[in-house]
């Protein structure tokens, strides 16, 4: 079942993550449904490898920190019921993991995306948000040489092991 779109905010799906030019910084992006916007979040390496590995439906041998929340939350007899990313200051997105008994935590904007994928639930971006910080993108944007690029960080995820960040 899925969650009503709050008022002022558009449902996005994560596309992937991605590799932003020339800094090599990764980045996970998000495009709003019904429409090419997209929402490019910089995010550190661990991050981006746990995304990767939810996108990509990797099982670990043990919980990862996302999922032993998840757990916990279930534990308790709630539920994440949808991910609000709601402010963008300096730079820094602000996330909400909305449960469904109506209480919102405070969280990274991406842990809460790896929490949303970790929960099969949608994410939702305020408007102002993608207004002041997403893009449409030209199909002239991709430098030269970005597919080689992205590919070889892909590759990079893939060969990452979860116990390299225990």
């Amino acid at each position: 079942m899925s969650a009503a779109v709050p008022e002022g905010f558009r449902e996005v799906a994560v596309l992937g993550v991605r590799v932003e030019l020339p800094s090599n910084q990764p980045l996970v992006l998000l495009e709003e449904i019904d429409s090419n916007r997209r929402l490019p979040l910089w995010i550190g390496g661990p991050e981006a490898s746990v995304i990767a590995g939810y996108l990509q439906g990797l099982q670990t041998p043990r919980p990862l920190t996302h999922d032993l929340l998840l757990a916990t939350i279930a534990a308790l007899g709630s539920r994440i019921e949808r991910v609000r990313i709601v402010a963008v200051k300096d730079t820094v997105f602000h996330a909400r993991l909305d449960l469904n008994g109506g209480q919102n935590i405070d969280a990274r904007a991406s842990d809460a995306v790896a929490m949303a994928l970790a929960a099969e639930c949608p994410v939702y971006v305020a408007a102002a948000v993608l207004d002041e910080a997403g893009f449409t993108p030209a199909p002239e944007d991709a430098p030269e040489g970005a597919e080689e690029q992205v590919e070889e960080f892909r590759q990079f995820l893939d060969d990452i092991d979860p116990s390299d960040f225990e």
